[in-house]
């Protein structure tokens, strides 16, 4: 289990919607391993939200069991949660939520400073990271003053600045123009491979889906 950044066990997951019981998971078993990029697709409904806040910790499973790098997360208090998110998985979204007021290199080190790095380390990792994205020159810069490809990379440096084991992305180039979501998307399996980080990426787009590792339906 120790290359696994993320595994299910036979989970469930039912909602109550008007007197109706809807399984939106059922007894679903799921591995990715550390250095996989595994692509998640279906229709809209069909549980790729729902998937990914389990995975991330952020909702609970009705049943089964739900691991993180290793460690059975199933039925963790909120501070063991929150310890395991911190820790061990990286965030990206279909739009990047950088904190406005924060250049991009800030913007990369908050995570790590409310990991207990120092400020001055945070910054200097940051600033690495950002520069292996092609963002060298736009350390200080705030959002505002970035391209839209500029400002999702800046996402994905923040997403790796604790070196998670697994990485989580939903639709990461879903509001970016073919070329630039090209671009990023590359990157993206790039430093998946770099950095031996598992990524699970929900996504409607079929040809970035082919060129992951391997693609999950629901």
């Amino acid at each position: 289990m120790s290359d696994a950044a993320l595994m299910f066990n036979s989970v469930v997951r039912k909602y109550e919607q008007g007197g109706r019981v809807l399984s939106v998971l059922d007894n679903l078993n799921l591995e990715v391993k550390r250095g996989e990029v595994v692509a998640l697709v279906g229709p809209s409904g069909s549980g790729k939200s729902t998937l990914l806040q389990i995975a991330g910790l952020l909702d609970n499973p009705d049943a089964g069991q739900v691991w993180i790098s290793g460690e059975n997360m199933t039925g963790a208090g909120d501070d063991k949660r929150t310890m395991a998110r911190r820790r061990h998985i990286g965030f990206i979204y279909q739009f990047h939520h950088l904190l406005p007021e924060f250049s991009a290199v800030e913007n990369v080190a908050l995570p790590q400073m409310i990991a207990g790095v120092s400020q001055k380390m945070a910054q200097e990792k940051g600033a690495e990271l950002l520069g292996s994205l092609g963002l060298r020159e736009r350390l200080h810069h705030r959002p505002a003053a970035l391209s839209g490809g500029e400002q999702q990379r800046v996402a994905i440096a923040r997403a790796l600045a604790n070196e998670p084991a697994l990485l989580l992305a939903d639709e990461p180039t879903g509001n970016l123009d073919v070329t630039t979501s090209q671009t990023v998307f590359d990157m993206l399996m790039q430093v998946s491979r770099e950095k031996n980080a598992g990524m699970l990426v929900a996504t409607h787009n079929l040809v970035l889906a082919g060129r992951m590792d391997r693609i999950v339906r629901l």
